[in-house]
């Protein structure tokens, strides 16, 4: 069992450049040390220092060809800078386009000039672990054919965003047919807005007052928000983020009553992230409950620390000869995940995942029936249709169209 941890990342973007950022910030905290954002400092028998980068991948020619010390600061990124990083000594490769830029992101980025390298040769040479997934939200046909690299280099997989594969049969059997493991999908945030709703609501539901309505909007200025200008990319993330907050309730809730996901790009935000949620409740006797709150954050360093925990869990399952989609640490690290459950309830299946020890008996949620809607409802437009209908679809069956 090595104690380093070789990790890739696809994608160099705001979300890359925190992680790395962040495991030089703490490579000599103390185990003794609370940190914010992670576990434990040494999860496992992992301290965040075992982390080693081994490749990394984008298109962008501002980045390709640069040590990756230097493409995380290098533009259109925008995340605040909180730590120096030296020379890591990894070169960042010219990845996979596929659908990976969309129309917005494709009037501010130049694609670096030749082939796609060799992905799964890279990944075996540098003998990685761990792949962690950060392309664009949007990006299908992109991710797909990257997972199709980790199986065949055999690597543990991380998928940060919301295309959906260890939360798919399909993937699933794939990767357990592989013996490797997959945690996914769609990173959460330390505190973010998604994980904040999702525990107003499962208070909501455990003090007995019923959620009626409610909305999540969400104002950034990174290239994320940017390419969710374009709502056919934004379809993935919508749905993603309103499973994640409707699975807390015992019953359903119409689209005409629930509104969850990005709202707008404002340019001057940079990479914060301004989050406002209104919940609209019935409580005893019938009088309403009224709740608002406004977040403000960075919006990729609020998620690195947990990514940081994800790729120790990935680890700890190469260790353990655990393949397939790992349901305890994807539920607490993860807004859509193969099984749904409370925090609380993921963090206590997580934390005995970690020690190795018997994984407590606690009945995941089934995801409740929408309900009748009083006013009448356009149904969900082709781009929603055709993103369900893919979403547990092959990249071979994908290709054809």
């Amino acid at each position: 069992m090595s104690k380093k941890i070789r990790v890739a990342i696809i994608g160099v973007g705001n979300c890359a450049s925190s992680l790395v950022q962040g495991v030089e910030f703490y490579k000599n905290a103390s185990e003794s040390d609370f940190v914010p954002g992670l576990m434990n400092v040494n999860l496992g028998g992992y301290h965040v220092r075992d982390i080693e980068f081994t490749a990394a991948f984008d298109v962008n020619h501002t980045k390709v060809g640069k040590d990756l010390s230097q493409a995380i600061f290098a533009e259109p990124n925008n995340t605040i800078k909180f730590a120096d990083v030296p020379q890591l000594g990894v070169k960042v490769h010219r990845g996979m386009t596929h659908d990976g830029v969309g129309k917005y992101l494709d009037e501010i980025i130049l694609k670096a000039p030749g082939p796609t390298d060799d992905i799964v040769e890279i990944l075996r040479a540098t003998k990685t672990d761990v792949v962690i997934n950060y392309l664009p939200v949007g990006s299908e046909m992109a991710t797909k054919w990257y997972v199709e690299q980790v199986l065949e280099a055999g690597c543990a997989f991380i998928n940060c965003i919301p295309v959906f594969i260890a939360s798919q049969k399909y993937w699933q059997k794939r990767f357990e047919k592989a013996r490797l493991p997959i945690i996914g999908d769609d990173i959460k945030s330390q505190v973010g807005a998604t994980i904040t709703h999702r525990v107003l609501t499962n208070l909501f539901r455990q003090r007995g007052v019923r959620l009626d309505r409610t909305y999540q909007l969400n104002f950034g200025g990174n290239t994320d928000f940017m390419n969710m200008l374009e709502r056919e990319r934004l379809e993935s993330k919508k749905i993603s983020k309103t499973k994640a907050v409707t699975s807390q309730l015992n019953y359903g809730l119409s689209d005409a009553n629930c509104h969850v996901g990005p709202s707008d790009y404002v340019p001057w935000l940079s990479d914060r992230k301004w989050c406002y949620i209104r919940m609209e409740g019935t409580t005893f006797g019938n009088v309403p409950l009224n709740c608002e709150v406004k977040l403000e954050v960075w919006d990729s360093p609020n998620s690195a620390g947990v990514v940081i925990d994800a790729v120790r869990c990935a680890k700890l399952a190469l260790d353990r000869g655990i393949s397939g989609a790992l349901t305890a640490p994807s539920s607490y690290f993860m807004k859509s995940p193969p099984l749904q459950y409370t925090d609380d309830e993921a963090r206590q299946l997580t934390e005995a995942f970690i020690k190795n020890a018997d994984t407590p008996r606690i009945k995941p949620r089934s995801a409740p029936k929408p309900d009748k809607p009083k006013v009448a409802l356009r149904l969900p437009n082709a781009a929603t249709r055709k993103i369900k209908q893919r979403a547990s679809r092959p990249i071979a069956e994908l290709k054809k169209n």
